[in-house]
């Protein structure tokens, strides 16, 4: 099974810029996107074979969420947790036969820091969702998670620290996700790889220089990491200002 996730960074932008032909060329049995930033209703193109689900933020124009499946789930839920949580359109579960699939755009902690007090008891929260999710059966969590975990997650660690998405903070909620019972896809397979990416500034020519950052995964509950075949970050593919990761899972 061939699972990807993409933060598209505005959908309808990067239909024009070879979404299609790379979802084609990929044929991933399930698609999970964020940063959609449109309406159901115009996501209007030509994907065969795929059941659709589109969440969106209260705010049009802005966040957003799809899974986009041949499968079709056995059931498919928006959000999470209370009120707070419930108007970026960020959260999408589908159910299948053995594993939940959590697609996720984590809020930014932006500028300064100003929205971290926010960003922690997200963490905090969806901590608990996913451990719920855990003891009904095993966890596919996905998504632009907005944060490196570790040195190595991104080119300059030094100049970067306690800048939105590697404070010290976001980067313990991290490790107490992965403490609780989850496994980090790609460092799994790839535990000590450097210079692999998944998001680039469009400023400073940082995609040409290569100064990246980690910050979508495939996290996935500790018991389902034996079935993991293959955990990649397309570093070739463009589009958005992120690429896409791809997990495949044995069956």
């Amino acid at each position: 099974m061939k699972l990807v996730s993409w933060n598209v960074n505005g959908l309808r932008a990067c239909l024009g810029k070879g979404f299609l032909d790379y979802v084609k060329e990929e044929d991933p049995d399930i698609l999970c996107l964020q940063e959609t930033k449109l309406q159901p209703e115009q996501a209007v193109f030509d994907l065969d074979g795929y059941h659709r689900f589109f969440h969106s933020a209260d705010k049009k124009g802005y966040s957003g969420t799809a899974i986009l499946t041949k499968e079709a789930p056995l059931s498919v839920a928006y959000d999470f947790g209370g009120d707070i949580h419930r108007h970026e359109g960020r959260v999408i579960t589908a159910e299948y036969a053995d594993f939940f699939l959590v697609c996720c755009y984590t809020p930014n902690s932006q500028d300064g820091l100003k929205r971290l007090t926010y960003r922690l008891q997200w963490e905090d929260d969806l901590r608990g969702y996913l451990k719920a999710l855990d003891a009904v059966k095993p966890v596919v969590y996905c998504g632009d998670l907005n944060v490196a975990h570790r040195e190595i997650d991104l080119k300059n660690p030094k100049a970067n620290r306690m800048n939105p998405g590697f404070s010290d903070a976001e980067r313990e909620k991290m490790t107490e996700l992965i403490a609780s019972g989850f496994t980090d896809s790609f460092r799994h397979l790839h535990p000590e790889a450097t210079g692999v990416y998944s998001w680039w500034s469009y400023r400073y020519h940082a995609r040409e220089n290569n100064a990246g950052w980690r910050i979508d995964y495939f996290i996935v509950s500790d018991r389902m990491a034996g079935r993991i075949r293959s955990a990649e970050i397309r570093t070739a593919v463009y589009g958005s200002d992120h690429c896409p990761v791809v997990l495949e899972l044995d069956r």
